[in-house]
């Protein structure tokens, strides 16, 4: 078996050798491993050249979930299963699947572990494997982005910085059978169910039903996502409601600030999202 590992030297604030870690843990293996460092002007383009002249089984994404969307992207409709072993910050999509956060253990997954097919969104010019959202979530992911302290506590600083600076958007959501306009504090288009911290937005969510679900944030409702989340009770439909689709059309008055997988794309007024059943395998 031939594996090609696809790294992302810049994921996560851990101080690992990943090359070094996965080198020895498959020196005595009869696996042979490919491993390519991405750069940073690195293309889909380049990526895509890499997996071709490789021919490799399976491609392992190593890193966060935007080191995995672009893995996805390049095998995007393929038969090649993609691997994760989560080098993050945040790592949900790792977290989505039961795959292990231990290093060591996750790259032991890729020999032992099952493909499945997974769908995706696409959204616009974008793909989603787990979580995009326009407004308050998007904002707080862009001021995370710019503090030099990373984990807990500048997550912490951020959410506070968006509390109090971003502002409500006046939004539309046309679906299939209805449109419904609102305020809102943030607008989530969610292929998984939860955050990559734990905070689980969308319980009834599966990866492969075919439907992705829309989550209208009406309020600053963290309380409200607690209580479903230590409760099991439903959300409060006049805070947060929940419509499932399999495609949607988002309109917002003025611009709002967007985000794909823990990427901050920048402010957008519009996004089409629709299901693209069945589109990549992974290692699970």
């Amino acid at each position: 078996m031939k594996l090609l590992f696809i790294i992302n030297p810049g994921s996560g604030s851990h101080d690992i050798d990943l090359k070094d870690v996965i080198s020895k843990h498959f020196e005595q293996k009869e696996i042979e491993t490919d491993l390519f460092e991405l750069s940073k002007d690195c293309s889909l383009e380049k990526i895509k050249a890499k997996i071709s002249e490789s021919n490799a089984d399976k491609v392992v994404a190593v890193g966060g979930d935007g080191t995995l969307k672009l893995v996805a992207e390049c095998l995007l409709n393929t038969e090649t299963p993609i691997g994760i072993i989560p080098a993050g910050s945040a790592n949900g999509m790792a977290k989505e699947l039961g795959i292990p956060t231990d290093i060591p253990d996750a790259l032991s997954l890729l020999e032992t572990g099952e493909a499945k097919k997974i769908h995706v969104v696409k959204m616009n010019d974008e793909i989603c494997i787990h979580l995009s959202d326009l407004g308050f979530n998007a904002y707080l992911v862009k001021r995370f982005d710019a503090l030099s302290e990373r984990g807990m506590w500048g997550y912490a600083k951020a959410t506070w910085h968006a509390l109090w600076n971003h502002k409500r958007m006046d939004v539309e959501l046309k679906l299939k059978d209805e449109v419904v306009k609102s305020k809102a504090a943030m607008v989530a288009i969610a292929n998984a169910t939860m955050y990559g911290s734990g905070l689980k937005i969308n319980p009834d969510g599966k990866l492969d039903d075919k439907l992705f679900e829309i989550i209208l944030v009406k309020d600053y409702s963290y309380l409200e996502i607690l209580k479903i989340w230590i409760t099991k009770l439903p959300f409060n439909p006049k805070k947060i409601e929940v419509f499932q689709t399999d495609e949607v059309k988002i309109y917002s008055k003025h611009k709002a600030h967007f985000q794909v997988d823990g990427e901050y794309i920048g402010k957008i007024n519009s996004v089409e999202a629709k299901i693209l059943p069945a589109a990549i395998s992974v290692i699970v």
